[in-house]
């Protein structure tokens, strides 16, 4: 007798019509290029022996973040168990693990983060690690409301703030912080307040373009940038994209020679888009603020670590470390930057840029 075989039964019912099937994007070729084919990237948990070869080859794995300096900012801030630290910047929360093993159950800290997607997503990767709301409070605000928090807290033996942007938010297209991908020209890290970069470039006017070139990123060609885009939304072309920033960028740099064009235009978008992602985001405001609150949230003989990313930064940080320790408010601050290292860089590209400076309370 011939057995029937097992036919799987179709749902032919008009709901199940009415849903289209939606097929996970899948990688074209043997590596993607594109961040929505990288799915195998951003579940580690699945797929770690290609998080694992991502790493190996000097990368960062879509949606992930390699957090930069962690040894040298565990061998300053010295973190003893029972003490209580402040995370300024929480981002993918590699840094903040690190601090909080040090503790071993016993202490607490606090970490603060603009962006409510990444935020979340780390509180519940951290929770799920063992580090619940005993030892660590995630709170959705600014860093500069670092005097609310030291007030709650009864201020900090140790603060950590890492100012740069992580790899997670730089790689996603949608936030429109690259050039290198296509995408809205978004650049908030908060993408439910404030405007776009692009709502900015709407009214902006020459001279105010030029100043924010110069002023947040040293750019040389401000000038010329400044009145190319200009010209352009004037025109009524309103520039919107990554893509159409970066075609107005390349098509002003037309004069330079042909042999240095290339490079020209990629660190001319860098800085551009530097600049953007600092005023959009009132990022000097936000760190003028933090730097006058800062001595007041440390107690006496607490311990401060800051990474800059950028000369600006750089430069306001060494200020307000000197300045404090001329006032006797700060016992001792770092006479150079810390800068990682050279296997570091070798294994992180984007640790290349890093400055570490510290500071202790009196």
């Amino acid at each position: 007798m011939k057995q029937e075989k097992n036919i799987p039964q179709i749902d032919d019912t008009p709901q199940a019509q009415d849903k289209p099937h939606k097929r996970r994007v899948h990688y074209s070729g043997k590596y993607p290029r594109r961040f929505e084919e990288k799915y195998k990237e951003q579940n580690p948990e699945k797929y770690q022996d290609m998080v694992e070869h991502v790493i190996r080859k000097g990368n960062t794995p879509a949606g992930m973040h390699r957090s930069i300096m962690v040894n040298e900012i565990l061998e300053f801030l010295k973190i003893q168990p029972g003490e209580t630290g402040f995370d300024a910047t929480l981002g993918y929360g590699g840094h903040t693990k690190a601090m909080l093993e040090c503790l071993k159950g016993e202490g607490h800290i606090y970490a603060t983060d603009v962006d409510p997607v990444e935020s979340e997503k780390t509180k519940k990767r951290l929770f799920e690690a063992g580090f619940g709301e005993k030892i660590l409070t995630v709170k959705l605000q600014n860093f500069c409301t670092i005097d609310e928090i030291a007030a709650e807290a009864g201020g900090f033996d140790f603060i950590l703030a890492d100012l740069g942007v992580s790899s997670m938010q730089i790689d996603d297209p949608q936030r429109g912080f690259s050039f290198r991908e296509g995408g809205p020209l978004d650049l908030r890290l908060n993408q439910t307040a404030g405007i776009s970069a692009a709502e900015r470039l709407d009214t902006i006017s020459e001279a105010e373009l030029e100043g924010m070139l110069e002023e947040n990123s040293d750019e040389p060609y401000a000038a010329e940038l400044a009145h190319a885009i200009t010209t352009e939304i004037r025109k009524g072309h309103r520039i919107d994209t990554t893509a159409k920033l970066r075609r107005v960028i390349e098509e002003s740099l037309d004069f330079v020679p042909q042999k240095e064009k290339k490079d020209t235009i990629r660190k001319t978008c860098q800085r551009v888009f530097q600049a953007l992602r600092i005023d959009v985001n009132h990022e000097f405001e936000v760190l003028y603020d933090f730097l006058e609150k800062l001595p007041g949230a440390l107690k006496p003989g607490g311990r401060v670590a800051i990474l800059t990313f950028h000369s600006g930064e750089d430069k306001l940080v060494k200020k307000a470390f000197k300045a404090g320790l001329r006032e006797g408010v700060y016992s001792e601050i770092a006479r150079d930057v810390v800068r990682p290292s050279a296997q570091e860089c070798a294994a992180n590209g984007r640790a290349r840029s890093t400055k570490m400076r510290w500071a202790v309370r009196a």
